[in-house]
């Protein structure tokens, strides 16, 4: 955006769309400064008018015409302003229009598949910017081309009116310098404390049950204090820099304005001036330095909103917008995992290591191993969540990222270990927010994952508002509904992370039923587990360690092997295997840790 310094190439063509949207908008505001700033010369020369004819020819009827003619001038420069900051609230919602869709995804996208940090912080940077856009702060930097104009006619008036008014302007932007100078390095630390106390607080409140529970309250308490000191600490600062040099500022303008009617009252002493002038060139003075004071007093924010756009401008880069590529067949023959080498996004790690299998139209694969062997970071790398750094995973020959996003989501059903709701209805839930699903598919889900009674006995069926995260469901309940939102319009690959964890026999039950059910409409399932139990349905057994296979092959040829801490004869990792046997634990009923 105009001012706020060189945009990343990610998102400059969004900015640049923003500013020719707003170019007409710019082109108004600019032409409502002009009129402002001209009808600012109604009080200076109303004065003069008064001063200079009025009182010497006593004319009462001059001084009723003036009056009304400067009131009517007030009446249209005060319509001006209204128009001027009516239109740059306008700019504003127009840069929210263009900018926010992106962000939003960009936010989305941020935890999976960035580092996080300043990304995610998105959201509050978009809001300081488009606050700035609607703020009177851009009004100052439209008046002040009008500074020399002001000064011309100081000149006009007087000469020494004029140089008075040249130095007044030169002090203030030096002063407008040294602010901006005491601002720029605090106001980074202010937004840095800021995000990190924002953080610990919201982390609190996710885990507000666990606080609870422990009495863990007091010593979090202790330490966001101590964040929330180095926050405000930091910001008694920045605050203190940008208000003395605000305040320094207005009394100089002010000394100057009573400066300027001590040399006009000299210039009509000498004869030099007529009495209006000492009136008008200080009002007129005033009105010449007054942009640049308001820059200063806004200059905070405008400081802020430059840091935030070039934030935002490096957290978009990392997601840029591509071309849709060509829509592609729905996959129905076979996944195909070809020496997958995976790791957590903005990371150098690989977790997932040189991964191999392939797995035919009705087939079940239960992946086991210990904990940290990888089972869940495999489960991201297939469906996309987590970059793959070496390799490929192809549904029926064709690599992940040849679907844009919604495409490749429509045939991929995902079930993590952490289940996550949205505040919605159970239905806007399981059609994973389709806006109008059709109720038969919402149902066919349910009833796929078994959850179609469970739903029917809720205060309002399928239209139950279920709170944040789920809130009013239990644990289990919650599950389900994940499960039937994971296979929610039959999707070709389904992919559940420990689906059973939370589940009762009964949920166990419908889990078993599920995948027999994926299996025989031709789809693929693929479990991650620890309890045997969830892999009654499966039909191959992968096994991993420290993020490589140790095994694959039929349940029925794997699983006893590793049962009797036997090494898998031949297929991919045997080697390894006969290595290190494995121990029994990783399969027994008892083991019921996370990944």
């Amino acid at each position: 955006m105009v001012g706020f310094g060189r945009e990343p190439a990610a998102h400059s063509e969004l900015a640049s769309q923003a500013v020719k949207r707003s170019l007409s908008g710019f082109m108004m505001v600019g032409v409502a400064s002009a009129l402002i700033n001209i009808l600012y010369l109604t009080g200076s020369f109303f004065m003069l008018q008064v001063y200079d004819r009025v009182i010497p020819s006593r004319s009462i009827p001059s001084l009723i015409a003036l009056s009304i003619l400067a009131l009517m001038l007030y009446l249209f420069q005060g319509a001006f302003e209204v128009a001027r900051s009516r239109m740059l609230v306008r700019v504003s919602g127009i840069f929210d229009e263009i900018m926010s869709s992106q962000v939003f995804q960009a936010m989305v996208k941020a935890p999976v598949k960035a580092k996080g940090g300043e990304s995610n912080s998105m959201l509050r940077d978009f809001d300081q910017v488009r606050s700035f856009l609607a703020s009177p702060g851009p009004s100052a930097f439209f008046d002040l081309p009008w500074l020399p104009f002001y000064i011309a006619i100081c000149f006009m008036f007087h000469p020494v009116i004029g140089f008075i008014a040249v130095g007044g302007g030169i002090v203030l932007t030096f002063l407008t310098y040294l602010t901006n100078r005491g601002i720029q390095a605090s106001a980074k630390q202010v937004y840095e404390h800021g995000a990190k106390r924002t953080g610990m607080a919201d982390a609190a409140q996710r885990n507000a049950e666990v606080v609870e529970a422990m009495g863990m309250g007091k010593d979090l308490a202790r330490l966001w204090l101590v964040s929330n000191e180095n926050y405000r600490n930091q910001h008694r600062r920045n605050s203190d820099t940008a208000n003395t040099y605000a305040t320094i500022s207005k009394i100089f303008r002010i000394a100057l304005q009573s400066g300027v009617l001590a040399a006009g009252a000299v210039l009509v002493i000498e004869g030099q001036a007529s009495g209006g002038i000492i009136i008008a060139s200080s009002i007129l003075t005033s009105r010449a330095l007054a942009p640049v004071e308001l820059a200063i007093s806004h200059w905070r924010g405008f400081v802020q909103a430059q840091q935030s756009w070039k934030r935002l401008g490096r957290a978009l880069s990392a997601f840029p917008q591509t071309d849709t590529p060509l829509a592609l067949p729905a996959p129905t023959q076979s996944l195909t995992v070809e020496q997958v080498s995976s790791g957590p996004p903005g990371r150098e790690q690989i977790i997932v290591q040189a991964v191999s299998f392939e797995l035919k139209a009705g087939s079940a694969l239960g992946v086991i191993g210990p904990s940290a062997s990888g089972k869940s970071s495999l489960s991201r790398a297939l469906t996309g969540i987590w970059p793959i750094y070496r390799g490929s995973v192809r549904l029926d020959g064709a690599a992940l990222d040849q679907w844009d996003d919604v495409s490749r989501g429509r045939h991929i059903g995902y079930l993590p270990q952490d289940i996550e709701l949205f505040a919605g209805t159970i239905t806007d839930n399981i059609a994973r927010f389709q806006e109008n699903p059709p109720a038969e598919t919402v149902i066919a889900a349910a009833k796929a994952a078994g959850v179609h009674d469970l739903i029917l006995r809720l205060p309002n069926g399928y239209g139950t508002e279920i709170g944040q995260g789920g809130s009013v469901l239990s644990a289990g309940q919650r599950q389900r509904v994940g499960l039937a939102r994971a296979l929610y319009n039959d999707p070709f690959l389904v992919v559940l992370d420990e689906p059973n964890s939370n589940l009762d026999a009964e949920g166990e039950q419908a889990l078993t039923d599920a995948i027999v059910g994926i299996r025989r409409r031709g789809g693929i399932a693929i479990v991650i587990a620890h309890r045997p139990s969830a892999l009654a349905a499966v039909d191959q057994v992968l096994m991993m360690g420290e993020g490589k296979v140790m095994a694959f092959g039929p349940k029925e040829e794997v699983l006893p092997r590793i049962l009797r801490r036997e090494p898998p004869q031949g297929g991919q990792g045997g080697q390894a295997a006969e290595q290190r046997p494995v121990p029994l634990k990783i399969v027994s009923e008892q083991q019921e840790e996370g990944r």
